[in-house]
């Protein structure tokens, strides 16, 4: 049937109404409908954003922002609070809502522990991902360039992200020397791809991710300009300088901090006190001490010359022979030699008039002394004992576990080759045998379970893990992402050296932990970047620490560090010698057990040195031994009172600082003993003996 010009007009008409009524209900329904940012009526100004709202989310559960270019809304007192801790540079309104700032918070903390040691490059970080998510200026320096539709949502593909050289430079000086302390290498060869620029930085973040690993679920361009006539801004933030000293960047992060110059000026203290005569500048409390000490000078010796002045004038009143012998004797003796001796003779005189009580009263305190003992504790902890309690250095790092947290636990194993027994030199360990070795190694290591309270503690359990559920283990192994599978597929031998040279810019280098390994550590035995020679292979476990050394971390983590090194005395170190290998281990723990393991193990040679030095005083304090009069003559028992004496001493002092609270050390048992032996005790028996 054909229809009429006229009906046809008709039926368009009807369509194009049916269409514009439509239009008009949904915008009814929607007074605040938004106008994609993609569309011919895109504002470039200021408070408008580019990007609003979370509308859906990847196969890989990484968020996509809504293409909405709507003006910048004002947040509720909880964002806002929120946006300032993290984002001080941003306040009034907002472009984000509360689930993509906490996003946003979310993805940045992932980098916050490799560039910790600076604050400044942090603080340039974080303003980088601030003002691209939540600044209510978006719309100047963000142009949405592509969107894609995810569960019939139209998402963000892509952006312009507008920001200038300046901020550029600057956040890249600031980053450029940072390390990640517990690898020992460049931040930025973690979270910047190994860039030397910011522009290769930039590229490397706005690369868009594949699925299931770090970084950015859209592309990001980053351009140093805006296109002409488009009302546009490049983002321009001040870029903090890590030389600047309040922000407090250390010495080995940034060349240029202040802490780096020996002739920087020391920070001034309002709070203390000084007292300068001429050139000479004293702290108030060394000039106070200063004083003191004269005045009790002063005192002590006004008060001798005032005492031998009374004497002398009372020594003429005597006869002449008293005088002589007294004033012969007042003067071969000090005042406080003299008045030492006279108390000592007393006492002396007093302790042989009453052996039984001496004696008792002497058993009674020692055995009270000793009930400290329940209370024992033997210090294995290196930083305790090599380190006092109230120096600078302990004093700086609780401050800096406090704060930050704790250095890394750091577990190791080391494989290396036998030198040649013809040429003697070490023949590299990369071949396809010892690599396979090494995975049979780490399956032993991913196997291992250690009880500790009832639990089963692996590996996984305690490793840290910075950029996902992956351990970041130093090894090797990483090249294949820790499976034994991709060795063939990846290439083999010939992989891993590529690897070395291309590992922080090929996909296939990175570890399974989605970071570049530097091979310098997981090699050993190189000169220079020859990493192929190599003959060893270090293979590094950082497990968490944690500040609470009682705590259920620290226990979980050494009991597994136990398990560790029995599995390697047990069964890789047999695995490793029989392919013609040495193995070396240790654990964090390994220098605390091999403490506690001396303080057995040297027992018996602390019981025959007693036994010995017993033997060597009754020797040395008896007169020449008959065979009638052995028992006298020798002073066995003499002997073995002056050591009986000894041990009662030192174990009363141990059991008093035990009840207080303060540790052993083995130096207790193993050097004091001897010393009291040889310079008090000999002298005491000696004057017994003349007495």
């Amino acid at each position: 049937m054909k229809l009429s010009r006229r009906k046809i007009k008709f039926l368009q008409s009807i369509s194009l109404f049916q269409v514009l009524f439509i239009l008009c209900v949904v915008r009814a329904e929607r007074p605040d409908a938004r106008l994609l940012a993609t569309s011919n009526s895109v504002k470039h100004v200021e408070e408008f954003c580019a990007m609003y709202d979370i509308c859906g989310a990847r196969s890989d559960r990484k968020v996509l922002n809504c293409p909405y270019n709507i003006p910048s809304v004002k947040p509720d007192d909880l964002l806002s609070s929120k946006v300032q801790s993290l984002c001080p540079t941003i306040t009034g309104n907002v472009c984000c809502t509360e689930d993509q700032f906490d996003t946003l918070r979310t993805q940045v903390q992932q980098a916050i522990p490799f560039l910790v040691g600076c604050p400044a490059c942090l603080r340039n970080f974080l303003n980088l991902f601030c003002e691209l998510t939540c600044s209510p200026n978006q719309s100047l320096f963000i142009n949405v360039t592509s969107v894609s539709k995810v569960s019939n949502n139209l998402t963000v593909d892509g952006i312009d992200y507008y920001i200038t050289d300046t901020f550029g430079q600057g956040l890249y000086e600031s980053c450029k020397d940072v390390k990640f302390g517990t690898m020992n290498t460049r931040a930025l060869d973690f979270i910047g791809g190994g860039a030397q620029n910011f522009k290769d930085w930039f590229a490397f973040i706005g690369r868009r991710a594949a699925a299931n690993l770090p970084g950015s679920p859209y592309t990001i361009k980053f351009w140093p300009s805006a296109p002409e006539l488009s009302g546009m801004i490049p983002m321009n933030v001040s870029a903090y300088s890590c030389a600047d000293g309040s922000l407090g960047c250390s010495c080995g992060d940034c060349t240029s901090s202040p802490v780096c110059s020996s002739t920087a000026p020391p920070p001034h203290k309002s709070s203390s006190c000084s007292v300068k005569m001429g050139s000479l500048n004293a702290k108030c409390v060394d000039f106070a001490l200063a004083i003191l000490y004269i005045i009790l000078v002063s005192l002590f010796f006004g008060w001798g010359f005032f005492h031998r002045k009374r004497e002398r004038s009372r020594s003429f009143r005597m006869k002449p022979l008293v005088n002589a012998m007294d004033g012969s004797e007042l003067h071969s003796l000090s005042i406080v030699q003299g008045y030492m001796s006279n108390f000592y003779r007393k006492y002396g005189k007093w302790v042989a008039r009453n052996p039984t009580l001496v004696l008792s009263l002497s058993m009674a305190l020692v055995l009270l002394l000793c009930l400290g003992l329940i209370r024992f504790e033997v210090e294995t902890r290196p930083e305790k004992l090599w380190v006092g309690p109230g120096s600078r250095a302990a004093e700086e790092k609780l401050f800096f576990d406090s704060h930050l947290a704790p250095f890394y636990r750091i577990e190791e194993l080391i494989l290396a080759t036998i030198p040649d027994t013809t040429h003697g030199n070490l023949p590299s360990i990369v071949t396809e045998s010892n690599i396979k070795l090494l995975f049979e190694i780490q399956k032993k290591i991913d196997g291992l379970r250690a009880n500790y309270s009832g639990s089963m503690i692996s590996l996984t359990d305690i490793c840290m893990k910075p950029l996902g559920q992956d351990c970041a283990t130093q090894s090797v192994l990483q090249y294949f992402k820790m499976d034994p599978k991709n060795f063939d597929d990846f290439g083999g031998v010939e992989h891993v050296k590529y690897c070395f040279q291309h590992y922080t810019s090929t996909e296939s280098c990175m570890s399974a932990f989605k970071g570049p390994l530097d091979p310098s550590t997981a090699l050993g035995g190189f000169s220079g970047n020859n990493y192929s020679e190599a003959s060893a292979f270090v293979v590094t476990y950082p497990v968490n620490n944690a500040v609470d050394r009682e705590g259920n971390e620290t226990k979980k983590a050494v009991a597994w560090e136990k398990a560790f090194v029995q599995l390697a005395k047990d069964e890789l170190l047999p695995m490793v010698q029989s392919k013609n290998l040495t193995l070396a281990f240790s654990s964090e723990s390994s220098i605390e057990e091999e403490l506690k393991r001396e303080s057995t193990a040297d027992a018996i040679t602390i019981v025959i040195s007693y036994l010995v030095m017993f033997a060597y005083i009754s020797l040395t304090l008896g007169d020449t031994p008959h065979l009638s009069s052995f028992y006298i003559s020798s002073k066995v028992l003499l002997g073995l009172s002056g050591v009986v004496l000894v041990m009662l001493s030192v174990l009363g002092s141990v059991g008093f600082f035990s009840a207080i609270g303060v540790k052993s050390t083995l130096i207790i048992m193993e050097v004091i003993p001897f010393l009291v032996l040889a310079a008090l005790v000999r002298e005491n028996l000696d004057s017994w003996l003349d007495i």
